[in-house]
């Protein structure tokens, strides 16, 4: 399995000369299975990037999972250029959330005044699955959601190919339960002995917002601790985190993975990152 991250930053993208390490699109990941299938988590402005990459290769069929219907993970889908072209074939998974559907979902992001495109000029083919509470097979991949603790509710997932786990579980705040969410003990046991667990690390102990949905760094690595992950990468920096930020909570995880006797890698995720399992 091959992850790729196109989008690391959360809740708008950024530029800057500060940025330049870790980057400024927000989420986007991308796996390649095996059999050199793809499957593309959430819809931010990296899908752009993305989408560029893929008709290059001259690939037309893939899969997407949403996480949630937040804007900074839907803003790409207008500019995945795919979309627009006779031939591509993708297949959505993810909750309705607020929305009737999936398919709701993404045209309110395409409706007047917002976007001057219609939903209705795409010309992809696109077939819609909810995949909320149950596990399901896609390929050589078993995928396994689980509720987020997120204003508004989202998903999570495990995915796993040939007894290798990818635990992906942003926009979730550990230290406070919101409508629909799980408990820290839940997101503990999903994430057991996974081999690479990303997790939601908007926050320091200093700029923490209680209830905005997102957790403290300290609070997921923790759980990274606690569950035996064997690798755990920082997610969805703050729009205003320089990469100097992100280095030094960054460097105070490795202190605390040192201080304890742990195995446990740690890193920040950054955009066209490359991870192996």
């Amino acid at each position: 399995m091959l992850i790729r991250c196109w989008g690391a930053r959360g809740s708008i993208p950024v530029s800057g000369q500060e940025y330049l390490k870790y980057g400024g699109d927000t989420t986007c990941m991308e796996i390649r299975t095996k059999d050199d299938e793809i499957l593309i988590i959430d819809a931010g402005s990296g899908l752009r990037r993305l989408g560029n990459r893929l008709l290059a290769e001259k690939r037309r069929q893939y899969t997407m999972l949403f996480t949630h219907a937040h804007w900074d993970h839907l803003m790409g889908f207008p500019f995945f250029r795919p979309i627009y072209i006779r031939g591509t074939d993708i297949t959505l998974f993810g909750c309705p959330f607020a929305q009737s559907s999936i398919k709701e979902l993404l045209a309110n992001i395409m409706t007047a005044p917002h976007f001057p495109v219609n939903f209705e000029d795409i010309r992809g083919k696109i077939t819609y699955h909810e995949a909320c509470d149950e596990s399901f097979t896609w390929g050589s991949l078993t995928i396994t959601p689980i509720p987020l603790s997120h204003p508004n509710q989202g998903v999570g997932y495990k995915i796993v190919e040939d007894g290798k786990s990818f635990v992906f579980l942003t926009d979730n705040e550990l230290a406070f339960q919101h409508e629909g969410g799980l408990t820290q003990a839940d997101y503990l046991a999903f994430s057991r002995d996974a081999d690479l667990l990303i997790h939601d690390a908007e926050y320091t102990e200093r700029d923490y917002h209680r209830a905005w949905g997102h957790s403290r760094y300290g609070d997921a690595l923790e759980l990274a601790l606690q569950a035996n992950a064997k690798m755990f990468g920082l997610f969805h920096h703050n729009q205003e985190r320089s990469d100097d930020g992100v280095d030094a909570m960054v460097d105070d995880c490795r202190k605390t993975v040192s201080e304890r006797g742990s195995p446990l890698q740690c890193f920040a995720l950054h955009q066209d990152m490359e991870i192996h399992l």
